[in-house]
């Protein structure tokens, strides 16, 4: 507890202002002083009722500056699709062998893919994959017949997005070791694809409430005008 004290005590910056971005980004890197490369993560607070069907918001934008962290990708696919899956740099292939794996316990990956023809085959893993947002979906490009293309923009930097009950999308937008610049990209890039995902239910404010922080760091709000979303 002492040494957790001491280091909030050590938190420079007004955690109470809104914040223009490139403030604000400068703000979560000066307050980054664990021992490893801590991730920068961006909390979006939406106008929507996730309960309502019409108010869901969910996604997947490539970030710029990418995520700075190694993805492993598993690929549910069969023949040329396996070895254009394999070509692209997946790093687990397969098919119905890989969902009986994934049945038994094998979670050592964090982005599924699979192609359309698989999907009932991949249906039996509904309850293993979707409680951990991992479950193949046509609308965030995660159940294609391009898997090598889906492959590659996990790789490169694709995350995908979904609003949580509270009308929270929580997500990471790169590491306090890259440049301000390139975070701040990251961010808008992520911000825009909230404002485009908006749904036909939303009334009044939808880009409600922004902050950024990092992983052992305090939060930073930010003034969502700043960013353009």
């Amino acid at each position: 507890m002492t040494k957790q004290a001491k280091r909030i005590q050590a938190w420079s910056g007004d955690r109470t202002a809104v914040h223009q971005l490139d403030e604000a980004v400068k703000l979560v890197k000066a307050n980054a002083r664990a021992k490893f490369d801590e991730s920068v993560e961006i909390a979006v607070n939406l106008g929507v009722d996730p309960r309502h069907a019409d108010q869901q918001v969910r996604g997947v934008v490539s970030l710029p500056s990418g995520t700075g962290r190694e993805v492993r990708v598993a690929v549910i696919a069969k023949d040329a699709k396996a070895a254009e899956a394999t070509a692209a740099g997946a790093d687990i292939v397969g098919a119905e062998e890989l969902v009986e794996r994934i049945q038994g316990g094998f979670m050592e990956f964090d982005r599924v893919i699979a192609t359309p023809d698989m999907m009932a085959l991949v249906g039996r893993l509904g309850k293993i994959l979707g409680p951990r947002g991992l479950m193949p979906n046509p609308r965030v490009g995660t159940v294609t017949p391009n898997v090598g293309q889906a492959v590659k923009d996990a790789k490169g930097g694709a995350i995908e997005f979904r609003v949580e009950k509270a009308g929270i999308v929580h997500a990471g937008v790169g590491k306090t070791s890259f440049t301000d610049e390139a975070i701040t990209a990251n961010v808008k890039a992520l911000v825009d694809a909230l404002a485009r995902a908006k749904p036909t239910g939303a009334k009044g404010t939808y880009i409600k409430r922004i902050s950024l922080s990092s992983t052992m760091g305090p939060g930073f709000k930010v003034d969502a005008a700043t960013i353009g979303g």
